[in-house]
């Protein structure tokens, strides 16, 4: 409350009735009110030059003494904590990488060694770092106490705080007082004592303005405050950072029993693919394992070759961060020593000094070796780590080296049954050309040649690709029902094909009758057969038309096949002749037969030849020559003669119309 409104409340609770004193006490506080206008202002500037200072940079007065401030108790600062921490954590993750390649005894024994390795350093990077963060602890805490008397400390503005609230108490004390006074004091003393109360408001208004005013600098000046907040805020960060890492925390304590667990998780997930090895290790000696094989150990090379180079970048960062804890060491025991010359010639007031920086000095002491110790041990940890590694990738070269062998000797092998076989199947072909003339025979020689070539080839690369006979055999058993099942009428065709290519089988040319179709033979496949379609007229010309049969006609129980014997086309036809009626039916007989032998004189040598090889084929005895036969028979009307003779097919129609011929003349002649 400002001073010109307090005198016009003032003014306006007075009576007209006031007496002459009041108003020279009126006239007192009305003098007053410069001077504590004057006050307040001045106050208020104190404040915010206070505030001003507080913000800008400290006066040479507000610097720390020299035997303070003239040397870093910490080895590293807190970003450079974070990032080897980050590293290490990084390189230990590798673990799951070895973990996956890990598959042999061998190997579980070196990754169960470098886990053992690797939980023990994590847990000394760990110790480094909280032991730096320390160091950066105390650090800040010298800092704030070189710094108590600066105005812009957090410490001299608490203090300046204090005041203000002290001050703040005393006026509210006395207000509170001089308002029980006020109720107790008679009307002429009332005035007096309300002007009282209204300038100790108006002092309790600048207080609190003041007040208001420091703890929002003293605020903002504690959230500045880099030294003070940084070192809780990197351990916190060291924390989180050991609870992300699930088989150590960064500490011995707590290190042991997730170990433990760890180590156990390791072994169980890699005992699964170590028995398959083991158990199937015989029988897997197919390419595809070889070279799968192979390629792991590589995966696995390439592996221990990332993790081994991990490994070296952080061992060098080890090692440059090892050299200033080892200054710090020499320069602190420098120190040590010029203070014990010192206590020697110190009188007593000057050796409680000593003690004190004595004390400073062996707590310093014992924390830079807490980093400088673990560093060093990290270092032969990380050698030993590497050289497990080394013997790690010594044994998988040469498990490579012996799969790339193996492998080696499997394709020469395979290239070499390759190469037998088709130098066999190219024996085979040229011995068929060589040795068999006849086209039919040496077409079915060079078509069990091309199947039995091939069937040999599937079968030494499926062996040989294989990793396990008996899972061959059971897929090669499932395969083959399959197909059965899914391609019987392609099966039973292909069956049906070498049934075909018999002994009294077809072949290209034949003249051959399926079910009502008459045709030559112009393709015999491996699953169907097509035929030139023939007419069924004496002509036995072709219609034309391609007829196509699959192979499986030979099975079924109608249709059937007809066919002539290969090199014979001798067919019977026959002719009925009514006699007339008057004629000797013998005498008719015998001219009728005599026509019938008169034209068939011009082909008797061929149809010989037919006959024999007709005899020849089917061991049977056909009766002598083929010639035509006449028999006589008696019909409702009148006597028939029956007259059957042979015909070369590729002269049917010839001798037909001639045998008509030659025949109606004969009954023309006898019956004039």
């Amino acid at each position: 409350m400002s001073g010109e409104g307090v005198g016009a409340d003032v003014a306006r609770k007075r009576r007209p009735s006031a007496q002459s004193g009041r108003a020279k006490v009126l006239l007192r506080y009305d003098a007053f009110m410069p001077l504590l206008r004057t006050l307040a202002l001045l106050l208020t500037a104190g404040a915010l030059l206070e505030g001003a200072i507080a913000v800008g940079a400290p006066g040479p007065s507000n610097a720390p003494p020299a035997s303070q401030a003239s040397t870093s108790r910490a080895v590293m600062t807190g970003e450079q904590v974070v990032q080897i921490l980050d590293e290490t954590v990084d390189w230990y993750r590798t673990l799951g990488a070895q973990q996956q390649s890990a598959t042999q005894p061998s190997d579980l024994l070196i990754l169960y060694a470098n886990r053992q390795i690797a939980d023990r350093a994590i847990g000394l990077a760990f110790e480094i770092a909280r032991a730096n963060a320390e160091l950066l602890s105390s650090e800040a805490d010298v800092a704030q106490k070189a710094a108590a008397d600066a105005a812009s400390s957090p410490q001299a503005m608490q203090q300046v705080q204090q005041q203000l609230d002290g001050r703040r108490a005393e006026i509210q004390a006395e207000i509170a007082s001089m308002q029980r006074r006020l109720a107790a004091a008679p009307r002429a003393e009332g005035a007096e004592v309300q002007t009282r109360i209204a300038e100790l408001q108006s002092e309790l208004d600048l207080v609190n303005a003041r007040r208001n005013l420091h703890g929002s600098m003293s605020q903002f000046i504690y959230q500045s405050d880099a030294s003070g907040t940084g070192a809780s805020a990197l351990k916190v960060h060291i924390d989180a950072i050991a609870a992300s890492i699930p088989s150590s925390s960064g500490g011995a304590g707590q290190a042991n029993p997730a170990t433990g667990s760890a180590s156990a998780s390791v072994a169980a997930p890699a005992a699964s693919p170590l028995r398959s090895e083991v158990d199937n290790g015989s029988g897997r000696l197919g390419i595809w394992d070889l070279a799968s094989n192979a390629m792991r150990l590589s995966d696995k090379l390439r592996t221990i070759d990332i993790v081994d180079r991990r490994t070296a970048a952080l061992q060098e960062t080890f090692a440059k961060i090892r050299t200033p804890p080892q200054e710090k060491i020499k320069a602190l025991s420098a120190r040590g020593d010029a203070l014990a010359q010192q206590a020697d010639s110190s009188n007593g007031a000057d050796l409680k000094g000593v003690r004190d920086e004595f004390d400073t000095l062996a707590w310093l002491f014992k924390q830079t070796a807490s980093i400088l110790l673990p560093l060093s041990q990290e270092g032969v940890l990380l050698d030993q780590y590497r050289r497990n590694l080394g013997s790690w990738r010594d044994n998988a070269e040469s498990q490579y080296f012996e799969a790339l062998k193996a492998l080696a000797v499997r394709l020469a092998i395979l290239l070499a049954l390759l190469a037998t076989v088709f130098a066999a199947a190219e024996a085979w072909r040229r011995g068929v050309n060589r040795y068999v003339q006849e086209p039919r025979r040496r077409h079915q020689l060079l078509l069990v040649r091309s199947i039995v070539c091939w069937a040999l080839v599937v079968a030494i690369i499926g062996f040989t690709f294989a990793t396990d006979l008996g899972s061959l055999a059971t897929f090669a058993g499932l395969l083959t029902a399959g197909l059965a099942v899914a391609m019987q009428s392609v099966l039973v065709s292909i069956v049906g094909y070498f049934f075909l290519i018999g002994k009294y089988g077809i072949r290209v040319g034949d003249r051959v009758q399926i079910g009502s179709v008459n045709g030559e033979v112009i393709d015999l496949g491996l699953v169907r057969l097509h035929l030139l379609e023939l007419s069924g007229q004496a002509t036995r010309g072709p219609t034309g038309r391609v007829v196509a049969f699959a192979n499986s006609v030979v099975f079924q129980a109608s249709g059937g096949i007809f066919k002539h014997i290969h090199g014979v086309n001798l067919a019977w036809h026959d002719i009925t002749l009514t006699l007339p009626a008057k004629a000797d039916p013998y005498a008719m007989k015998e001219r009728l037969l005599a026509a019938a032998n008169q034209v068939l004189s011009e082909y008797s040598e061929d149809m010989a030849r037919q006959t024999r090889e007709i005899q020849k084929t089917t061991s049977l005895d056909a009766g002598g020559e083929a010639q035509a036969q006449v028999q006589l028979r008696f019909s409702a009307s009148a006597v028939e003669a029956f007259v059957r003779y042979p015909v070369q097919l590729q002269h049917a129609a010839e001798i037909d119309e001639r045998m008509s011929r030659e025949l109606l003349k004969a009954i023309a002649d006898a019956a004039a």
